[in-house]
């Protein structure tokens, strides 16, 4: 249980591999200029950042406590910026530096509720105001198996429900959308929808993504 801000021994070995799958819907992003400020947290080896760049966004930074995460998106895509986050989540970036921050499937690898509290105010502080926060990530589970291993996980370290262990050594979380919408309190929530998605084990799972405007 330790570690749980970052798992970068996980994420530097048996992590390295995994295929990241969560959708960018590019209709919430129609208004916001290509020369925007964007800035990828967990950004792990480019994939969001290459659609990004794909569709024009020019000004683009990603950051990830993997090293070996950032070292194969650099193989990958040697065109991107991408940079190792030293003490996640300090950001090497001054305040009100970018004009929107993506966060796809982060929170659910930052399963300590004071952990995330840090990764969002950390966001908060680098958004400029009128900002946009791109949250993806993956909701509670209605099924016998999750919620099984909620209970269990819950049970023995005392974690809030919905954290689990993955069969491969990863500490999970799965999110009720109120908390969600509690970590977003200092913005204005302007798109919001629920999907399915692929997880980095193959398994499908509903999600939410929110766009939210910081005030």
């Amino acid at each position: 249980m330790k570690d749980l801000g970052s798992q970068v021994a996980y994420w530097d070995t048996v992590g390295v591999g995994k295929t990241f799958t969560h959708p960018v819907d590019f209709a919430w992003l129609a208004e916001v200029g290509r020369d925007a400020r964007v800035l990828d947290y967990g950004c792990g080896y480019g994939r969001v950042m290459g659609e990004l760049s794909e569709r024009g966004f020019s000004e683009l930074r990603g950051v990830d406590v993997s090293a070996a995460l950032v070292e194969r998106g650099r193989g990958l895509r040697p065109d991107l910026d991408l940079t190792v986050l030293e003490d996640p989540p300090t950001l090497p970036h001054p305040a009100a530096g970018f004009d929107l921050v993506v966060v796809f499937a982060v929170l659910t690898c930052v399963p300590d509720d004071e952990a995330q509290r840090n990764l969002v105010a950390e966001l908060t502080r680098v958004l400029a105001p009128g900002g946009l926060l791109y949250v993806s990530d993956v909701v509670l589970q209605d099924d016998e198996r999750n919620r099984r291993r909620y209970a269990a996980h819950a049970r023995e370290f005392g974690t809030p429900y919905g954290v689990f262990a993955t069969d491969d050594g990863a500490v999970c979380r799965h999110h009720d959308i109120a908390h969600l919408h509690a970590l977003l309190s200092d913005f204005d929530v302007v798109r919001e929808r629920r999907l399915d998605v692929a997880t980095m084990n193959g398994n499908r799972s509903g999600a939410v993504q929110l766009l939210a405007r910081k005030r």
